[in-house]
């Protein structure tokens, strides 16, 4: 019980710098999106470059010190075979729902903490749409 109960705390701590970070790093920011979108600013590319290097240096250690996740389990990455068809079609979606709603999945949650309740649809649509996906997964080219 008391593991769990810190689990949640660490887990909300975390939820909450991450909101802080996105906030002040402007990416909940609509306009930033609308110059990205419009290539009127280097902003958002940097953050996102930035974060695909920690990504690929946070995946390398986590590989090295072979990390666990929370129940103790080794964390393994297993390789997917590369598919144009995925690849365009999936970050087709996501580039349309990212430009319609001025939000990516993290800056989703920030922006209702920011008041934004509308965002609330959007989160249920994403959810909607991931849904989908788990259903019809079998049918789809991967």
């Amino acid at each position: 019980m008391r593991n769990t109960i810190f689990n949640i705390v660490k887990f909300v701590g975390l939820g909450i710098f991450f909101g802080i970070v996105m906030t002040k790093a402007e990416v909940i920011s609509w306009y930033r999106i609308q110059e990205m979108f419009l290539f009127d600013n280097f902003h958002m590319y940097g953050v996102i470059g930035t974060a695909v290097v920690i990504g690929l240096i946070s995946v390398q250690l986590m590989k090295k010190y072979k990390a666990k996740d929370i129940n103790g389990r080794e964390i393994k990455f297993e390789p997917k075979a590369f598919s144009v068809a995925r690849y365009l079609f999936g970050g087709t979606i996501f580039g349309f729902g990212w430009a319609m709603t001025g939000a990516c999945p993290g800056p989703m949650y920030t922006l209702v903490g920011h008041g934004y309740w509308a965002m609330l649809i959007v989160i249920a649509s994403a959810l909607f749409g991931t849904f989908i996906y788990g259903m019809v997964k079998s049918k789809l080219p991967h």
